[in-house]
């Protein structure tokens, strides 16, 4: 399973989109996002074969770059659309983006490019692709886990850091000589942040994403996903930004490798489901559903 936390200080509209194979010109996908013009502009999303991307908030190492014609361009605002539509699995993405260039075009004259990097996953294995100062990097993501700033490869070194946590009740390694023992259960996990930072978010998720334990029931996977990312949520007003917004998880989505989309949103903790494969995957129109309802699991198509 694959998903994400959409934190962010104000909505732009969000809405559950499945684009037919006819307007991806390719794979069907399905994800959140907003439509602008007619226009689909996805946050995360998986297609019909399972591959799932996530866009993220990279807002001070993100580099873009005219289009340069020995590359594949892409622009930041279709680099979902566009592996999806073309791709299904990691191995076929990591091959198209292994010369891409994401380019500097804005969306329209009244919406900015928004700098970006994107968490890539199927069923076998999962990457993080960043437009860096540098060039395009593709790291591989073993630990299944990504937030924003700084760079992938700073919260992989930043893991080290930690090495020292467990879900077991702590130990007296400190001295021989003293005679001490845990205040509480969980003291195991003692350091592990809680704050709202990017790094800190990462520690926390891939801590208790390693840890997890569910039974084989795909209710129970969901449920327990739905868990692991709440463990790295933001309430509105625990992050203030400069202008007075308050930066919350507006919504949150989970997706399976056989193409069914999870959702909640801030102000319904309620699940619903949408399944790709109930979609008519050959029509020609894009389909938009709204991201609040009222029934628990919702079964929407």
């Amino acid at each position: 399973m694959f998903g994400r936390n959409l934190d962010v200080e104000f909505s732009y509209n969000e809405k559950i989109i499945f684009m037919p194979r006819k307007l991806s010109t390719g794979f069907a996908i399905m994800g959140l996002g907003t439509v602008i013009d007619g226009k689909p502009l996805f946050y995360d999303a998986v297609n019909e074969h399972g591959l799932y991307i996530a866009a993220l908030n990279f807002p001070k190492s993100a580099a873009y770059f005219p289009k340069k014609a020995e590359q594949t361009n892409i622009a930041s605002f279709e680099f979902i659309q566009y592996v999806l539509s073309r791709c299904s699995s990691v191995t076929e993405a990591e091959k198209l983006l292994k010369n891409a260039n994401i380019t500097d075009e804005n969306f329209s004259e009244e919406l900015e490019n928004t700098p970006l990097h994107w968490f890539i996953a199927d069923k076998k294995s999962a990457i993080t692709a960043e437009p860096l100062s540098t060039g395009f990097t593709v790291y591989k993501n073993e630990i299944g886990v990504l937030t924003n700033e700084p760079p992938f490869d700073f919260h992989l070194k930043n893991l080290s850091n930690y090495t020292n946590l467990s879900p077991y009740e702590a130990e007296n390694k400190f001295s021989k000589n003293l005679i001490t023992e845990p205040f509480s259960r969980g003291s195991g996990a003692f350091g592990l942040p809680g704050d709202f930072s990017s790094s800190s978010r990462f520690i926390k998720a891939a801590f208790v994403k390693e840890n997890s334990l569910c039974s084989e029931s795909e209710e129970d996977f969901v449920t327990q996903f739905f868990h692991i990312i709440s463990s790295v949520s933001m309430p509105r007003g625990s992050v203030r930004l400069d202008k007075g917004e308050l930066e919350h998880t507006l919504c949150s989505t989970c997706a399976t490798e056989d193409g069914k989309y999870y959702f909640r949103t801030y102000q319904n903790s309620r699940i619903c489901i949408l399944d790709i494969k109930k979609e008519h995957l050959d029509s020609s129109v894009l389909k938009i559903y709204p991201v609040f309802y009222p029934q628990d699991f919702a079964v929407l198509n």
